[in-house]
């Protein structure tokens, strides 16, 4: 008999879609120690959670059998990735479940902050009667700022349309073609702090989007702007945003998620009657909480019957002599679609990729959809995985082209990638080293050995003498080490591309360091 853990409250439709399988057999056993998990995670097939339960490398080393962990929600925060792909375990979620639950809120926040509707409601309850006090504003007419436009926020741009609102959408992946179909403009993230008067992020949270809406950003908007974050506690600088409601430039927020949960008494937030607040509520109904628990029962419950795998967070492929070939050009490919996505500049239109050398014998859909992934990770961090990643592209537009050639050319197996985008074009070519670890060996038409691993600081520059010299001073002047260095020039004292593998990460003051040394003309941290 197959066994399935449940180690979180999970809805009873969701228990339903496993007790209705005569193969399988499901054990709820909520509030479980990390002690008392480790001693019985070792009798079960597959365990679900939800955000409750910590499955740390330590639980996943106790368990003997298990080959699926499937996780009732988006984020995996809680589920350790690398240890379960090292054991073989594949991890799903469920990144739909919740979409309509959360953009519906939004807009529900949207509307209580235009009308001052907890203000107004709490103020008549004690008996008052103001109505002078909670002078609204209309919708109609008003520019909603989408800052990420995926499932949820074009949701929320849908029914914002439909209040007669225009919409502005910043997303680096998504297509004019796609955006025009909806009928919503792209545009620059300047562009939508400084032109509308409503602005909702709806990102995840990233080392990229964490306070990406801060002082500076506060700045650029309109006076009288009014901001929401349903979305992730981090994306806007709590601190700047309360300095921006009380100076007046904001008009008021609306906040279902926060930097630290649950808020402290004393959060400023909590002390401005312009602001409406929520206790992460973004998900809570009852239809995305049947959604979420239906999903991960069918998900976990066909990949124990042999039916598919779908949502796969870290496994591409599963048949076992596929995987052995396919396993270190899967990893190469994330990596590299991860260090082009945050090499290149502007919005994605096309990822042309072309394979070459021996591997073209075998079916490469699951590396292209690595790589797919790898190109979106920065942006979508836990939205996408492997199984979806194609489909993503599609979603917004971008065309994925995919050749072979069998012949070999400078190296026996070669993955080449070309991104282009409104503003350039930009070609990558990674291969395996002879140990099977992943390396980029070409940049545009620069030549280098660069092992896309960990924290990197990319850097042009002209080829000069001193160069490498005061690079590694200023390094260890800040005390951050460095692991490796690669080097490609075009010509001798021409233009040039460095790439430092360093042990720990390199702050926005120690780029701008860098970028004060003589010789040097951009630099960019980049992580895989």
């Amino acid at each position: 008999m197959i066994k399935v853990l449940v180690s979180d409250a999970l809805s009873g439709e969701g228990l339903k879609v496993f007790q209705e399988s005569k193969e399988l057999t499901v054990d709820v056993k909520t509030d479980l120690k990390p002690d008392a998990l480790k001693e019985i995670i070792k009798d079960y097939d597959a365990l679900v959670v939800r955000s409750a339960t910590k499955v740390t490398k330590e639980v996943i080393e106790a368990a003997k059998k298990l080959k699926f962990i499937g996780r009732a929600g988006v984020g995996l925060d809680n589920v350790d990735l690398e240890a379960a792909t090292q054991k073989g375990i594949i991890v799903m979620n469920t990144p739909a479940g919740n979409t309509i639950s959360t953009a519906e809120h939004t807009f529900s926040m949207i509307l209580a902050l235009s009308r001052n509707i907890p203000q107004a409601n709490s103020s008549t309850k004690k008996g008052e009667w103001k109505r002078s006090k909670f002078m609204g504003v209309e919708l109609y007419g008003k520019i909603l700022g989408v800052v990420g436009f995926g499932r949820i926020g074009s949701e929320v741009a849908k029914r914002a349309l439909s209040f007669g609102m225009k919409i502005l959408a910043y997303d680096p992946f998504l297509s004019a073609p796609v955006a025009e179909s909806i009928g919503v403009e792209i545009a620059e993230l300047t562009k939508v702090l400084r032109e509308s008067d409503y602005i909702t992020v709806h990102t995840p949270l990233t080392d990229e989007t964490r306070h990406m809406i801060s002082d500076k950003e506060f700045s650029l908007m309109k006076k009288g702007v009014r901001v929401i974050n349903c979305a992730r506690g981090g994306i806007i600088d709590e601190p700047a945003l309360v300095k921006a409601l009380k100076d007046g430039k904001v008009a008021g927020a609306a906040m279902d998620v926060f930097e630290s949960e649950p808020l402290s008494a004393d959060n400023e937030l909590l002390k401005l009657d312009n602001v409406v607040i929520t206790p992460h509520l973004g998900a809570s109904t009852e239809e995305a909480q049947v959604n979420v628990a239906v999903e991960v029962a069918e998900i976990v419950r066909d990949a124990l019957l042999g039916r598919g795998i779908r949502n796969a967070a870290n496994y591409p492929c599963l048949e076992a002599e596929v995987c052995k070939i396919l396993n270190p050009y899967v990893n190469l490919a994330e990596k590299l679609g991860m260090f082009a996505a945050q090499l290149v500049e502007g919005r994605f239109q096309e990822l042309n990729i072309n394979y070459s050398g021996e591997i073209t014998a075998h079916d490469l859909s699951p590396v292209t959809m690595a790589l797919a992934k790898g190109v979106l990770s920065p942006i979508l961090k836990e939205t996408v995985n492997f199984v979806n990643a194609v489909s993503l592209l599609k979603e917004r537009g971008i065309k994925l082209r995919e050749s072979k050639s069998a012949q070999e050319g400078e190296f026996v197996n070669l993955i080449q990638l070309e991104i282009k985008t409104d503003k350039e074009v930009k070609s990558l070519c990674g291969t395996l080293s002879s140990n099977k670890q992943p390396r980029i060996v070409k940049i545009d038409d620069y030549y280098l050995e660069l092992y896309p691993i960990g924290e990197m600081v990319f850097i042009r520059n002209w080829d000069k003498p001193g160069l490498i010299g005061s690079l590694g001073t200023l390094m260890g002047q800040q005390g951050i080490n460095i692991a490796a260095m690669t080097f490609g020039r075009d010509k001798p004292a021409g233009k040039a591309i460095s790439v430092l593998n360093v042990d720990s990460q390199v702050s926005a003051d120690v780029q701008e360091k860098i970028k004060k040394l003589e010789n040097i003309l951009t630099v960019k941290v980049i992580r895989t």
